[in-house]
């Protein structure tokens, strides 16, 4: 039984890329076989698929979900949109001196007001004046990942989002899908790599390391998805022609696998709270495009169930003698499922 520390590691900070590359498709990959580590390109990932291969992308789209703002009182107030509810309602956290109190407001980029509602957990319930999706784009601003350190910019208004993004509301991105730029997936389509979509609005708490040692105690954090029939349907046949799924990032793994719990892969809608460690069993996803994850995440504990705990421990030393670069901006891996 594996535990928390089982999933630290030191990564020097210079490692952590805090800047995209010019050409999305211009990063590196290592590609994990079993144990077998090779270093390519990112670009010549298209060698290692074959025709009837079904590449599995999460088209959800980031929200400007950042914005700062003043309470009635005259205090400072951050506010990290998580979850969008409805068109005037979103869960959010608010980071305050004293948080808000239900009928509070709290004037927003100085435009606009929200109103706070009931707390959920750790968040807050709060209810905008317009359009939540109209405000949010108008007035918000990129929520660039912890531990990138410079303000965004019009560059990652761009960067940070995969160039197939369509659905919004999420809070970060599915950063494994950066790398494709639209030559790249031309050439996939040409070659006869069939293309599925799935939504994962990636939540903030992608970012958040687990804290308790015992991983059995954990509270995993939920994110909303959606498999749609066509997915579905593309799933069957890539599988009952002996080809594989191709999971690009672990936003598309999850939604695959928890619409994979009774068996078999079923459309739907539904929040996803799916733990996954080593021990799981993949029902559905062969084959993984990820980037590096940070120490002590859930991501890094995917990952390990997926290709292996020695084998990932091997690949991210090798990644970091071999100075990979690290994180949301950084560099990918290619790995097969042990349970294929």
């Amino acid at each position: 039984m594996y535990s928390l520390s089982d999933f630290d590691f030191i990564l020097p900070p210079e490692r952590i890329a805090q800047l995209p590359l010019p050409d999305r498709s211009a990063s590196r990959l290592l590609h994990l076989d079993g144990a077998r580590i090779t270093d390519r390109h990112f670009a010549d990932i298209v060698d290692q698929f074959q025709a009837g291969d079904l590449l599995v992308m999460n088209n959800t789209r980031v929200l400007k979900a950042r914005f700062f703002g003043v309470k009635e009182s005259g205090g400072q107030v951050e506010v990290l949109v998580e979850r969008v509810l409805d068109n005037r309602t979103v869960l959010a956290q608010v980071r305050a001196s004293k948080s808000p109190k239900p009928g509070n407001r709290i004037r927003v980029a100085d435009a606009f007001d929200v109103t706070a509602g009931e707390r959920a957990g750790e968040f807050f319930t709060l209810h905008f004046e317009g359009d939540v999706f109209d405000l949010i784009e108008a007035h918000g601003r990129l929520p660039l990942p912890p531990y990138i350190e410079h303000t965004a910019d019009d560059f990652d208004e761009q960067r940070y989002q995969t160039v197939y993004s369509k659905e919004p509301g999420a809070v970060a991105a599915p950063t494994a899908g950066l790398h494709f730029d639209q030559p790249l997936l031309d050439k996939l389509v040409e070659k006869g790599v069939r293309i599925a979509y799935v939504t994962l609005h990636v939540g903030a708490g992608t970012f958040q390391p687990v804290r308790v040692e015992n991983l059995n105690e954990h509270n995993m954090h939920t994110e909303w998805y959606t498999v749609p029939q066509e997915t579905v349907d593309a799933v069957r046949a890539a599988r009952q022609a002996g080809r594989d799924v191709i999971a690009v990032g672990t936003t598309s793994l999850r939604a695959l696998e928890s619409a994979s719990q009774s068996g078999a892969l079923i459309a739907g809608s539904a929040d996803t709270k799916l733990f996954i460690t080593p021990g799981y069993t993949f029902k559905t996803v062969t084959r993984l495009i990820t980037n590096f994850h940070l120490p002590k995440s859930t991501l890094l504990m995917l990952v390990s169930a997926f290709a292996g705990y020695a084998e990932i421990r091997a690949a991210y030393a090798h990644a970091i003698a071999n100075e990979y670069r690290f994180f949301s901006y950084g560099d990918a891996m290619l790995l097969s499922t042990q349970s294929k």
